[in-house]
């Protein structure tokens, strides 16, 4: 498979701001701060990005389009309708009269342009600007191959997005997930990929044997899996850029629940033996492999902290399944999670400070958040069946598998960590066990 590449340049693009009329009193930069629990959404207006040549006009009512959804989708943004603007922008060279964007309640502005170069790459520009501020607050340009454009309008996104909340943006990034099709009792489990908003979904996998629990590796060229190839299920690798696909390890039963460290150089994963399964670790460099747990329970579900010290798993050696941590040699293992129910899957967040967990209560399964040692737990969905959870690379926003009943299949949705911003993932049919990329280098 090609590799999914961009080229692309950035340059701050200063304009000054001479004889612009006065924008009142001082007031602080345009912001949203994203700590709040339920900030209110930053009015901002997008307009289609101006065509360098009149064949170019598509290509930016495309690009805006996606920077729109995009940024509404994060729930931090409200981009207002572009039926409703009164100043028609005719260069992004031109300051804009801020006074026209302040009557519909703009607060945020962007403006842009996209050019077919000569050589048939394509050229982006863009421009935030704070229009109580009456100032620029940020200029970028890309250069990248046509068909990448959707990928450069996420990466506007992302630069906006960083901008305003000081936060790093997450829309420049993949999904991998299992898209499932057939009947209940003859379900076909496909590995599969797409972009962060749903769109260009791939098969990577035919359906000729079942796929479960895929996982990216940090730069996001590689994918660790369980699958049914064969008499027993084992963890795979996938190289996404070539197709190749590989076992790892010559393990004498079951493997399954692969994880990468966040180097890239180990796997972490479960050995089945006689019913009882044990974390272990594979070094890929030299395919050495350690043995991390020994308890007679089920210990499966290992994820590492993001400074790779420590790993969090699932275990039932107390009596009911619940959530460990323990040292990335095995050591100081130790039970975390003390609530009502069971508790498993847990997901370290890249920025270190929660867990994403699974929590089952009767009959009913929500995804919730915990800090480390155990303390601060939330349930931040209410679905009828939720579970799985997998973060975005900046620790603000989660997916997960919503189970919806035998017949109708599943669904891919995200919520951001406060609970409150819960949207479905469209995907081509039933679609579960999604794993977030890293930002895409």
């Amino acid at each position: 498979m090609k590799k999914f590449l961009v080229l692309c340049a950035a340059l701050f693009l200063g304009l000054p701001l001479l004889g612009i009329l006065a924008a009142g009193p001082a007031r602080a930069a345009l912001s949203v701060d994203v700590t709040q629990g339920n900030p209110q959404p930053l009015p901002i207006a997008i307009p289609d990005f101006l065509p360098g040549t009149p064949g170019d006009a598509q290509a930016g009512a495309n690009i805006a389009g996606v920077v729109r959804a995009d940024l509404e989708r994060s729930g931090l943004f409200k981009p207002l309708d572009p039926n409703g603007f009164i100043e028609h922008i005719t260069s992004i060279n031109t300051v804009p009269n801020f006074q026209s964007w302040r009557t519909i309640t703009a607060q945020g502005l962007v403006t842009g342009q996209v050019t077919m170069q000569p050589d048939g790459r394509l050229r982006v520009d863009f421009r935030l600007w704070d229009v109580y501020g009456a100032s620029q607050m940020l200029g970028l340009q890309y250069f990248t191959q046509g068909e990448n454009w959707r990928r450069v309008a996420h990466m506007v996104s992302d630069a906006i997005y960083e901008r305003i909340t000081g936060e790093k943006g997450y829309f420049d990034t993949r999904i991998v997930f299992i898209a499932e099709s057939g009947p209940a009792t003859k379900r076909v489990k496909r590995l599969a990929i797409m972009d962060e908003d749903g769109a260009n979904p791939i098969f990577l996998t035919n359906g000729s044997y079942m796929v479960l629990t895929p996982r990216f590796n940090p730069s996001a060229q590689m994918i660790a899996y369980m699958s049914y190839i064969g008499s027993k299920p084992r963890v795979y690798l996938f190289d996404i850029e070539t197709g190749r696909q590989e076992r790892l390890g010559d393990f004498p039963n079951m493997t399954f629940s692969p994880r990468f460290s966040p180097d890239g150089n180990r796997v972490a994963l479960s050995l089945e033996t006689n019913g009882n399964s044990d974390i272990y670790i594979m070094d890929l460099r030299n395919r050495a492999i350690q043995r991390l747990t020994t308890d007679p329970g089920i210990d499966t579900a290992p994820s590492f902290s993001p400074d790779g010290r420590q790993i969090a798993f699932e275990s039932d050696r107390g009596g009911s399944q619940q959530v460990y941590v323990m040292g990335v040699d095995g050591s100081n293992q130790h039970r975390i999670s003390f609530g009502a129910g069971n508790n498993g899957t847990p997901v370290w967040s890249p920025r270190g400070d929660l867990l994403a967990f699974t929590k089952q209560q009767g009959s009913r399964f929500n995804v919730g958040v915990m800090r480390p040692d155990g303390g601060g737990e939330r349930i931040i969905t209410s679905g009828p069946h939720d579970e799985g959870p997998t973060w975005a690379p900046n620790g603000r926003v989660l997916m997960f598998t919503r189970v919806l009943s035998n017949s109708r299949g599943s669904q891919i949705w995200s919520v951001d960590v406060t609970g409150r911003n819960e949207r479905r993932v469209l995907t081509p049919g039933s679609a579960s066990d999604p794993a977030w990329s890293p930002l895409i280098q």
